[in-house]
């Protein structure tokens, strides 16, 4: 087995070069670490100077396709895409990689520790409202367990899943609801969601990122996860928890200017569950 991992950064300051150092650290001599610096305006990444590092430049890609892109652009069995403001335990890799690997695995998370309380942990998400912001388990099992979302900031997937999902929606812009979209879409595709304890790193959560977020597109990424995947009498719910955000009537227009439909049919031919099954299966009762 070969492991790459995928660092996105933009504009992460000091936080880039201490993640790329945390991970020479902890991971085996031979992985491969692919960094995509996607329209940095801090110079953070001009000084990342390492043999088992290589850096890619984009602009302004966001979250989902800078990831896509680095992963094309490595080579390992397993991919682990992480952002560039974590710090991690000694082998946490190795439990991600090897459940990776296992039949059905889809994507698979650690524990993950804020930097700033460092005894407090979430276990992956899950959607309790129909305004579709992740909600962290804070306590679940000691073992590894199925979850209805794993977090993006430290996901592993094998490349054989990522070729056969398409990896992250490249309609999802900037950031926000991108793991949400890709957990549900995982589930409904047949692969399973993975939180495994044992594994832990740190990640620091922040008010705001450190580059401009339009509010209209977490608005849009939310619905378009909706429009994708839901029934309509769940998609109309989503709309109406939405429909008070001042961004929603904006974010609405750019759903209707993108590819959702023909997403949509595209995923319907391939998907083997619904999102009843989903629903039932997590107990989710909105």
């Amino acid at each position: 087995m070969k492991l790459s991992v995928v660092v996105i950064s933009r504009n992460e300051g000091p936080w880039l070069r201490r993640t790329i150092d945390g991970l020479i650290a902890t991971l085996p001599p031979d992985c491969e670490i692919v960094v995509v610096d996607d329209g940095s305006e801090d110079a953070s990444a001009d000084s990342l100077n390492c043999d088992r590092l290589r850096l890619i430049r984009s602009l302004g890609l966001g979250v989902a396709r800078a990831r896509n892109l680095g992963a094309l652009e490595s080579t390992g069995d397993v991919i682990v895409f992480a952002d560039a403001h974590l710090c991690f335990q000694p082998c946490w890799w190795q439990a991600l990689a090897e459940r990776a690997l296992r039949p059905g695995a889809g994507g698979v998370a650690p524990a993950v520790g804020d930097i700033d309380h460092p005894d407090r942990f979430g276990y992956g998400f899950t959607l309790d409202a129909p305004d579709l912001v992740p909600q962290w388990f804070q306590r679940y099992e000691d073992v590894p367990f199925q979850a209805p979302i794993v977090p993006g900031c430290c996901l592993a997937m094998s490349r054989a899943v990522f070729s056969r999902t398409g990896g992250f929606d490249p309609g999802l812009k900037s950031r926000g609801g991108i793991d949400a979209e890709t957990g549900v879409r995982f589930w409904l595709q047949g692969f399973e969601n993975w939180v495994v304890p044992e594994s832990k790193v740190w990640h620091l959560f922040r008010a705001a990122a450190p580059f401009p977020v339009r509010r209209p597109e977490v608005i849009h990424n939310r619905l378009r996860l909706a429009y994708l995947h839901f029934s309509p009498q769940r998609i109309e719910t989503v709309r109406q928890a939405l429909a008070e955000d001042p961004a929603f009537e904006q974010a609405e227009r750019l759903a209707a200017g993108s590819d959702w439909p023909m997403r949509q049919k595209q995923l319907l031919a391939t998907r083997v569950h619904d999102d009843r099954w989903f629903f039932q299966k997590f107990g989710i009762s909105w």
